[in-house]
């Protein structure tokens, strides 16, 4: 059993979300609290590539008028936002996604 299976849910999810992030924008997280704007890490077009992720493999659409950046300023606010998103508390188990679950 890896030390992300032995997490709570909130952190295995913030551990699947940075390793999703990571693919996807062809960076590195440090930490899950790491502010991913301010390091430049996420730019514009890191973040349409971040949304398209979240609502292809979890079912979260956001709305762009009503977009809110701190939702995506770090991996943390990122797995809150989705969990909000999606009507979830951290006690549930179905945030957290294998690989064979993602297209």
């Amino acid at each position: 059993m890896s030390v992300s299976e032995m997490a709570s849910p909130r952190a295995s999810f913030q551990a699947q979300l940075a390793r999703m992030v990571g693919e996807a924008l062809r960076v590195e997280v440090p930490e899950p609290d790491t502010d991913l704007l301010e390091t430049g890490t996420l730019d514009s077009l890191g973040l349409v590539e971040l949304l398209l992720q979240l609502e292809w493999r979890f079912g979260v659409k956001v709305d762009l008028e009503g977009l809110d950046f701190d939702h995506f300023r770090s991996v943390a606010s990122i797995a809150d936002f989705v969990a909000r998103a999606r009507g979830e508390a951290w006690s549930v188990a179905g945030l957290v996604t294998t690989s064979e679950d993602s297209p």
